[in-house]
């Protein structure tokens, strides 16, 4: 909403004067952290003050640890803080005409009311159980279906159709370096017009905004580059060429140098492309969002556990959307360059600053949990983030805190049947599932835990990275 309104103060009679400032990304993530974090701390203590005066409490099952039962009536269904968090500096700091934006942002929301559900029917209706699994599990699969199928048939999941951006800027190869352009330069005007990606006539007066050096000082310059009559159709497919095929069902693979997976390949028995393939990569994104929402869900146990995790594995993507939407990153690290996707920077950034501000209230000892409306929620915008960015295959390694949380439940719930069934009496892997339960019963200190969770979770996040180097 302000982004909107700032761009069009900015075209008034060419601009005005410290408003250009608006349109930057890094500016714009800023006041998204900005925004979040004071949202959150400053409605924090009133939601947290309604939920008490509304007796809407935490209940703690009686094979627990025992430290637990200390935390009986803590309010819960803190969620409610984180989303207003995120929705409110996204909504005020992003492009709201960006698929990217709308599509994550209908996630998060969509999450947030299943979540929402699942804690009401627990506190109010005072069934521990909460939310029927299988409508947990429609809706999360409904969630799937929805991100899938935009990203397979919307033009804007698609890929680059040239080589230049939503905001002007240039990939000069050795053609258009010919035609006048440099390496850095972004597009402003063509014959005359602002440059926006609605602008679809071959042009012969480019401008562009260049980096000037004169006398040792370095100034930004707007510099004209006529294009003669017959090259103006040529240099016009140069930005605007025609788009990779198959983009939208291909994720780059973490440790190969310049490789890219179709997951339409899967279906081997039709050609790329097909609705078969377009299919499976619906059912990829229907168990992404699905494993990674009950990933963070299983991990929301202790304090300030989820909220901490969920937040280094936001600045993972934050960094991810930011050098997917620029087109000179991308080629650098060599992976998918995505038009667009710059913008899901203003998202993680809200994101990021939601969970530290929730920690506010959240850290050790917690006077709010996040309840399933946080968890579901955070979970799903991850997932759903990771796979627009490409970076899926990369969630083991920056989610691998909530991989080896729903791991264990997995693995103690399947252990536990089988020595059932073969010695008639159900054994454990673990003293308590999830994993974080395991080491309270050992007996050390829910603090600990969690500091040691994030450091694991802010190592495998720095692995990530290191991804991009290993190939």
């Amino acid at each position: 909403m302000l982004y909107a309104l700032f761009e069009w103060l900015n075209d008034v009679q060419g601009g005005i004067p410290g408003f250009g400032v608006f349109k930057y990304l890094s500016f714009r993530s800023a006041m998204a952290v900005i925004f979040s974090l004071i949202i959150s701390i400053l409605i924090g203590k009133w939601i947290i003050a309604y939920l008490k005066s509304k007796l809407i409490g935490e209940t703690i099952r009686k094979d627990g640890p025992a430290s637990h039962q200390l935390k009986a009536g803590t309010p819960t269904m803190g969620g409610i803080i984180i989303f207003a968090a995120i929705m409110i500096p996204t909504l005020l700091w992003g492009d709201l005409t960006n698929a990217y934006v709308l599509l994550v942002l209908l996630a998060t929301a969509w999450m947030f009311v299943i979540g929402f559900a699942d804690d009401y029917i627990k506190v109010f209706r005072k069934n521990k159980a909460g939310l029927a699994g299988k409508f947990k599990i429609l809706g999360q699969v409904g969630l799937g279906l929805i991100v899938g199928f935009t990203m397979v048939l919307h033009p804007d999941f698609k890929g680059p159709q040239g080589r230049v951006s939503d905001n002007g800027a240039l990939i000069v190869g050795n053609y258009l370096a010919g035609q006048g352009f440099e390496k850095g330069d972004r597009l402003l005007f063509v014959d005359g017009k602002r440059y926006s990606k609605e602008v679809t006539t071959p042009g012969s007066q480019y401008i562009v905004e260049r980096l000037v050096t004169t006398d040792g000082f370095t100034e930004t310059k707007q510099v004209e580059i006529p294009i003669a009559s017959e090259n103006t159709l040529p240099v016009w497919n140069a930005f605007h060429g025609n788009r990779e095929a198959h983009f939208e069902t291909k994720t780059n693979v973490p440790f190969f140098k310049n490789y890219v997976f179709n997951y339409a390949k899967l279906a081997f028995w039709e050609d790329d492309g097909g609705i078969a393939g377009k299919l499976i990569y619906v059912l990829i994104c229907i168990f992404i969002v699905t494993a990674v929402s009950n990933g963070v869900n299983l991990t929301d146990g202790l304090d300030g556990l989820a909220a901490g995790t969920t937040a280094i594995a936001g600045v993972v993507l934050f960094i991810f959307a930011y050098v997917s939407g620029n087109a000179i990153f991308s080629e650098y690290l060599n992976i998918s360059y995505i038009p667009h996707a710059a913008e899901l920077t203003i998202f993680g950034a809200a994101m990021v600053g939601a969970c530290v501000g929730f920690l506010w209230y959240n850290a050790y000892p917690a006077q709010v949990f996040m309840g399933d409306t946080g968890s579901l929620m955070l979970g799903g915008a991850v997932g759903v983030m990771a796979m627009m960015v490409k970076k899926e295959l990369l969630i083991p390694i920056f989610c691998g805190i909530f991989l080896v949380e729903a791991l264990s439940v997995i693995l103690q719930v399947s252990y536990f049947k089988y020595t059932k069934k073969r010695q008639g009496e159900g054994k454990r892997i673990f003293r308590m599932a999830p994993l974080h339960h395991h080491f309270e019963k050992l007996g050390m200190h829910e603090t600990k835990i969690v500091a040691r969770f994030w450091i694991v979770a802010a190592m495998l996040a720095v692995l990530a990275f290191v991804t991009l180097k290993l190939r």
